[in-house]
């Protein structure tokens, strides 16, 4: 497993200290489960199947080949995991910017989202 870790951590592009960011542990576990000198807790294996959309069979056994790395997920899948993500770990004031974006899909007729997006992709600019 410990090699899967490390090969999963590699084909996402990530950095020790980034994938272990990512699941709650530092670099030097990171680097401790992938080396095989620790075993993966249960619920380190769960975060890393539930952030990474990882199947965990295949992490647990390698069962599939690469191919059954990933679970398929879709975009609508993948944004309801990223909402129940944040309103669980974030900060009092992004769930509450969230919960007023989401008030918004509710409130604001179809024709004023033009711009919105337009206002939202100039606040990204200025990051």
């Amino acid at each position: 497993m410990n090699n899967r870790i490390k090969e999963l951590r590699l084909d996402l592009g990530l950095s020790q200290e980034a994938f272990g960011k990512q699941i709650k542990i530092g670099r030097s576990s990171v680097s401790k489960l992938e080396s095989g000198e620790n075993n993966p807790s249960d619920q380190t294996i769960s975060l890393i199947c539930k952030e990474f959309n990882v199947n965990e069979d295949w992490l647990r056994t390698g069962e599939g080949g690469d191919e059954n790395r990933y679970i398929k997920v879709t975009p609508y899948q993948r944004a309801y995991n990223r909402f129940g993500y944040i309103m669980e770990n974030s900060t009092p004031t992004k769930k509450a910017t969230l919960s007023m974006l989401l008030e918004l899909l509710y409130t604001v007729p179809d024709d004023a989202w033009d711009a919105i997006i337009k206002e939202f992709e100039e606040i990204k600019k200025e990051d």
